[in-house]
């Protein structure tokens, strides 16, 4: 009987992310968790012949999530940019999954066209040592470069 080794889970800690923002490559350090995901836009379609209603696929979206340590001004030099200027700013995330202690290997995804939905511009918080906060983003493009693999038995 096969089963799936514990070792062969992916460790959240094992990976890392980087973005292109303007050129330049900024290693996400201060990354706690990243999240992306494509959502396909369905129409309903109504045919003879079928009473019941069909989903056909006419498109996709991409939206993503991260929660990041409040330590980079990064996202907010984005904002003021955009205020100051009317210069909105695009840039590309990719993030790798490799956990050394399991056998399935590396999965790097790369989105592209990345752009922020809204910028915390400060905070303080007299409840919580540590300061963190969220960062919501779409996109309208993807790549894997790298895939899983079976795990080994």
């Amino acid at each position: 009987m096969s089963y799936l080794r514990a070792g062969d889970i992916i460790s959240g800690q094992e990976g890392k992310a980087t973005a292109v923002i303007d050129g330049a490559v900024h290693d996400m350090i201060y990354v706690k968790n990243i999240e992306a995901t494509l959502e396909k836009n369905k129409t309903e379609v109504r045919t003879l012949g079928k009473r019941g209603t069909q989903q056909k696929t006419a498109g996709w979206s991409g939206s993503g999530s991260m929660n990041i340590y409040y330590v980079t001004s990064l996202f907010r030099k984005m904002a003021l940019r955009y205020v100051k200027d009317g210069v909105d700013t695009y840039f590309t995330i990719t993030i790798i999954n490799e956990d050394p202690g399991s056998s399935i290997g590396r999965q790097t995804i790369t989105l592209y066209n990345c752009n922020i939905d809204s910028v915390l511009l400060a905070k303080l918080d007299v409840e919580n040592e540590i300061l963190d906060e969220d960062v919501e983003f779409t996109f309208d493009d993807f790549d894997m470069m790298d895939s899983f693999g079976n795990p080994s038995w």
